[in-house]
């Protein structure tokens, strides 16, 4: 990953603002809603952005991408001492 920054709609957006990202499309049945069937991405300081199915994915791969650990090492292997974390 070349930088931790994401599109949203129109919108470069840094990986580290995210606070969530919606798993179903909203749904809130008001007849005037701008939003029914688009996903939210929850941002820090009580913000959202509106996305489709598909540029929510791709916010979802890089948030996965970004939170892995650089070496390959998965929480729990041997470490090769007697350090217990």
């Amino acid at each position: 990953m070349d930088a931790p920054i994401v599109k949203i709609d129109d919108k470069h957006v840094p990986l580290y603002r995210i606070v969530w990202v919606s798993d179903v499309p909203h749904f809130c049945g008001e007849p005037d809603c701008l939003h029914e069937g688009d996903y939210e991405v929850r941002l820090d300081v009580d913000d959202s952005l509106w996305t489709n199915a598909m540029e929510r994915d791709a916010v979802v791969a890089s948030l996965n991408r970004w939170c892995s650990d650089p070496r390959g090492e998965e929480r729990g292997e041997e470490r090769g001492d007697d350090s217990d974390w």
